[in-house]
């Protein structure tokens, strides 16, 4: 379902960056991802810049500290780069904040900063972020504030809001929002498109020129794989695997699905058909792992390894071909009723 949103901007403000609502069309939130919200209308999400104590000492999260963990982790050129990023944006807002002009290169810069220490607690404790279902613009080139929670929300300075769109999808728990700049979420966007769109051309050559290998692909893709036989029509197949690929199925990320498939599709037909034969042998408990963890071809109780990968290989082995041709006819009976 394809949503609608008229946009409220605020006066003044320039559109290149914002904060914006998260939400997955395909997860349930209380219907409110139909309407492209994140939250009930009239509802906010209000948060104070965290802040970390080491030895009673606080320091807040600002983004904005050459010393942080996070910048003394980078290698050496690009700490230094980044160390004098922070100082210049630091000397300007301090000149704009505060009328105190520090150098960038003076050597005493930190000990003459008054304002943005990142233990001020008095100016820091009061820096928040108030986001609700229309976005928040920011326009950090006008507004020393902006900037200020722009470098903040970079550093995670905020949960509620993930540092850009790929943060947003990738966290564990999805944030209720994510930094929005233009070009870079575009660029997330069409990248996943693009995927999707290489995927859906290698699923339709495959369907052109080899059949039995989309039947072996959507056999290792799919998590219902016991209902393709070698009697399921072909169309049949090809639509389940266009809606696998478009998220349409039991996993919903459309890059995942994607990249699945077409990692699914570059394996040679040997070793696919190998992969669709040992799913289903696990399927009809041909083979099982057992409480030791190793997986065991249950009738002849010979161990294959502790994993997929790792049964693959065994059965590839010209030593193992025989229990590889007696699992490989057990599965192959199933698909062929």
């Amino acid at each position: 379902m394809s949503v609608t949103i008229v946009e409220k901007y605020q006066v003044g403000k320039s559109n290149k960056v914002s904060i914006r609502p998260f939400f997955d069309e395909s997860m349930s939130n209380m219907g409110l991802e139909r309407y492209g919200q994140s939250l009930m209308d009239g509802v906010y999400h209000e948060e104070q810049l965290a802040c970390l104590e080491i030895n009673g000492v606080k320091r807040y999260v600002t983004g904005l500290n050459e010393f942080a963990p996070e910048v003394k982790m980078l290698p050496p050129d690009e700490r230094e780069a980044k160390a004098l990023e922070i100082r210049k944006a630091v000397s300007e807002l301090e000149k704009e904040l505060a009328s105190n002009f520090v150098k960038v290169e003076d050597e005493d810069f930190w000990n003459k900063v008054t304002l943005l220490k990142p233990d001020n607690d008095d100016f820091w404790g009061r820096i928040t972020l108030r986001c609700g279902n229309d976005p928040v613009f920011l326009d950090p080139v006008k507004d020393p504030y902006d900037l200020i929670k722009l470098y903040a929300i970079e550093a995670g300075g905020f949960s509620i809001v993930a540092k850009n769109l790929d943060d947003a999808k990738n966290r564990p728990t999805p944030p209720k929002f994510f930094l929005d700049k233009v070009e870079k979420t575009a660029s997330t966007n069409t990248e996943v498109k693009k995927l999707r769109n290489r995927a859906l051309a290698e699923l339709q050559k495959v369907f052109d020129k080899s059949p039995k290998k989309m039947f072996l692909i959507a056999k290792v893709v799919d998590a219902n794989s016991a209902q393709y036989k070698k009697s399921t029509p072909n169309d049949v197949i090809y639509d389940n695997m266009d809606a696998f690929i478009n998220g349409l199925s039991v996993e919903k990320n459309k890059r995942k699905t994607a990249e699945q498939f077409l990692e699914a599709a570059r394996l040679n037909t040997e070793d696919l058909r190998i992969k669709a034969i040992i799913k289903d042998a696990n399927y009809y408990r041909f083979i099982s792992t057992k409480p030791d963890g190793l997986i065991y071809h249950m009738a002849s109780g010979t161990s294959l390894g502790k994993t997929p990968n790792q049964v693959l290989e065994h059965l590839k082995n010209p030593l193992n071909q025989d229990l590889m041709v007696t699992i490989m006819d057990q599965v192959e009976d199933m698909w062929n009723q």
